[in-house]
């Protein structure tokens, strides 16, 4: 099943902060608690924590993102 394009800023919003915030809150939970028996648990609290914030984030940032890349670019 294929998604309509105009779903299209929608989706990437969804993936991307997605997958930035279950890397994210994997690295820094890693790093601040270390690897053991309850790893995964924190991880995937840290991650429901995040990705709420994420998401709607992706929205307010990737225009400016464009805008910056845009002026950098020849």
């Amino acid at each position: 099943m294929k998604i309509p394009k105009k779903y299209e800023g929608i989706l990437f919003a969804f993936v991307m902060s997605l997958l930035m915030a279950l890397l994210m809150s994997a690295v820094l939970t890693l790093v601040f608690t270390g690897l053991d028996q309850q790893f995964i648990t924190r991880w995937m609290n840290g991650f429901v924590h995040a990705w709420p914030i994420a998401f709607p984030s992706i929205f307010v940032i990737a225009p400016l993102v464009k805008k910056i890349v845009a002026a950098l670019i020849e």
